[in-house]
């Protein structure tokens, strides 16, 4: 096959330059050589992270190796794709991640997801009670990352269920499938955003939380209370008396609570600051290149960065003063949200750097060009990668990241539109949570805290998870039959 030149890249002839090093020139790469290169660099990715248990971030970095070296781009190349991606990835992404998780813990800290919680199921009863978990955990997990709203939840479930005595699968599922399906399509959240930052053209934090929400909000409706009716049946499981004895006493012992007003504000505060930019840009075209006061103003404060930021300020003050809890505490809170998510930090860039040195070898054009001449769905193909890597190294970041870079050039030459990288960042989304099973630490979380067997996990959490990446994905397909693929 004729070899072609491929692109070093932009990242990659930028930092040489800023060093005073002339960049080499561009190697001629054999189209059939880096695709081998490609299949082993994710054979070797997959491998490291499920036999060899390596660290994530340390299996991007060597993969990027494999597949930059293996296919003839060369190290120095390979190396200075890799970090340069990884830098631009951090700049766009680590900042947000960190404000997320702060913003959580601050309403953790301060009682404001208990309110809601409390209030939410005091108003409801039996018969309602699936409806609203699922609810909950929408709410729950729209600023927080899914373990940080699992820990806070499973008391609560475990808590409704004996006191409803409903089975603990009617009240879980609902919960769960809230948790995932925000996890795995709306940003603030690591997925989403990782998967925006690899698309350089079109797509936008705002305008994908515009789509995702009622995507992830439709599938939950679909899925979460009807599942849990069979899940209750095939797993028949009442919830744990002592944990429930243990979490009854730590309740006595709470300090007052914020109101549940201030505490769902200061949960959607977020989302909503986000969402006005999107808003206002499809309300009023041309509003996004005017120079105007209102709506430099507009712009400014709808940013993600600005609005995690100012719902970070807002929750702190008055979540502080509401709950009367001390001001050292409210810091303590700030610095305790950040050491979780430090691994999730240089696993999201080591994503970013796999996808410098893919696009930077031209990968991409050659999946690109396939695109092009099949006739294969793009949401579809992105929701397949995403769906083998995720059941093979049992990570949602990692295949969500992996899947974006190998499709960012094939977007780029398909010159795609905005509302086009929105909906295939929710494919790759709900292909990164299909089918958990024991290679993903999500799976044995749910297996301890509610006492299941992996036999009855599997009949639960992880049918659950294939239900709803299956239901996000034909909402999807069924967008994009109205919605342009071409900007």
């Amino acid at each position: 096959m004729a070899p072609f030149t491929s692109p070093a890249g932009g990242g990659v002839l930028q930092t040489l330059a800023a060093r005073g090093q002339t960049p080499a020139p561009a190697p001629e790469l054999d189209a059939v050589r880096l695709g081998v290169s490609l299949l082993l660099s994710l054979v070797v990715l997959i491998l490291l992270v499920t036999v060899a248990k390596l660290h994530p971030f340390i299996a991007l970095l060597t993969a990027s190796l494999v597949v930059g070296i293996g296919s003839g781009y060369g190290p120095m190349h390979t190396l200075t794709a890799f970090t340069g991606e990884f830098g631009k990835t951090m700049g766009s992404v680590g900042i947000l991640i960190g404000l997320g998780a702060m913003v959580g813990q601050v309403l953790v800290d301060t009682g404001a997801t208990d309110r809601v919680v409390d209030t939410l199921v005091a108003r409801s009863s039996a018969a309602s009670i699936p409806w609203i978990m699922a609810l909950v955990g929408a709410l729950i997990g729209l600023p927080m990352f899914f373990e940080v709203g699992l820990v806070i939840l499973v008391p609560v479930m475990i808590l409704i269920a004996r006191r409803t005595g409903l089975p603990l699968m009617r009240v879980a599922i609902p919960a769960l499938a809230g948790l995932s399906v925000m996890h795995a399509c709306v940003p603030p959240h690591p997925g989403p955003l990782a998967a925006l930052s690899q698309f350089k053209s079109g797509g936008s934090v705002g305008l994908t939380m515009l789509f995702g929400i009622p995507v992830a909000l439709v599938a939950l409706v679909l899925v979460g209370p009807a599942f849990s009716r069979i899940a209750s049946r095939w797993v028949p499981v009442q919830a744990p008396v002592d944990f429930m004895a243990k979490n009854e006493k730590a309740r006595v012992e709470e300090t007052r609570l914020p109101s549940f007003a201030l505490s769902l504000c200061c949960i959607l505060l977020p989302a909503a600051l986000m969402l006005l930019t999107s808003v206002f840009e499809i309300a009023l075209p041309g509003f996004k290149d005017s120079k105007e006061g209102f709506a430099q103003v507009i712009d400014f404060i709808g940013s993600p960065v600005m609005a995690l930021a100012l719902a970070l300020v807002f929750s702190m003050l008055s979540l502080k003063a509401a709950s009367g809890i001390s001001w050292k505490t409210v810091n303590a809170s700030l610095a305790s949200s950040l050491p979780p998510v430090a691994g999730v930090l240089l696993i999201v860039g080591a994503g970013g750097g796999f996808k410098g040195v893919l696009v930077g070898t031209g990968i991409g054009r050659i999946i690109g060009t396939f695109v092009e001449s099949s006739h294969i769905s793009i949401f579809l193909l992105g929701w397949l990668i995403a769906v083998f890597v995720r059941v093979a190294t049992g990570s949602a970041t990692v295949s969500i990241l992996t899947t974006a870079g190998i499709l960012s050039k094939a977007m780029a030459m398909m010159q795609a539109s905005p509302a086009a990288v929105t909906l295939l960042v929710l494919a790759i989304g709900a292909g990164s949570i299909f089918l958990s099973h024991v290679n993903d630490a999500g799976f044995w979380l749910i297996k301890e805290y509610f006492g299941l067997s992996v036999g009855e996990t599997f009949k639960t959490w992880s049918v659950l998870e294939c239900l709803l990446s299956v239901v996000v994905l034909a909402l999807v397909l069924g967008l994009g039959l109205f919605i342009p693929l071409t900007a």
